[in-house]
């Protein structure tokens, strides 16, 4: 399981840091995709299996869930941490998620999600001023 929130920077070359907490739960190959909210989707080999079977299991007639499929899969690239336990972000990931050079990466369960650090600020203080009615909708979800 994945929890907490860290800081790191972009270099030059797209590399960012994955933070230590991260590296054994995420293993030695994961997938990097676009995930929802401009942000990027870290997951680990095994949970990318679970959640590609469940992908393929959507009704292919509907419009919406190919087009979910053909974004959330076009964009997915498979990355492996470096020696110095660093990620190599492809630019159209870099491009989608907004990444510039200040990131926060988040454990959110199952997944990791890369953020631009101004992204997630203006994202977490709307959702943070909402928090207690967010959570009064998910009862109905037996939260």
């Amino acid at each position: 399981m994945f929890m907490g929130e860290f800081e790191h920077a972009l270099d030059s070359k797209g590399r960012l840091t994955v933070p230590a907490k991260f590296r054994d739960g995420l293993g030695e190959s994961f997938i990097v995709t676009r995930g929802l909210d401009k942000c990027l989707f870290v997951y680990p080999r095994d949970e990318w299996n679970v959640l590609e079977s469940k992908l393929k299991s959507l009704p292919m007639a509907r419009a919406d869930a190919r087009a979910f499929v053909r974004f959330f899969f076009s964009g997915a690239s498979e990355c492996e941490l470096d020696k110095q336990g660093r990620i190599l972000l492809p630019q159209k990931l870099r491009d989608y998620a907004g990444l510039q050079k200040d990131c926060t990466l988040l454990g959110v369960s199952n997944r990791v999600e890369i953020w631009d650090t101004e992204i997630w600020a203006n994202y977490a203080g709307e959702a943070e001023s909402s928090f207690a009615e967010i959570a009064e909708n998910l009862v109905d979800f037996s939260f």
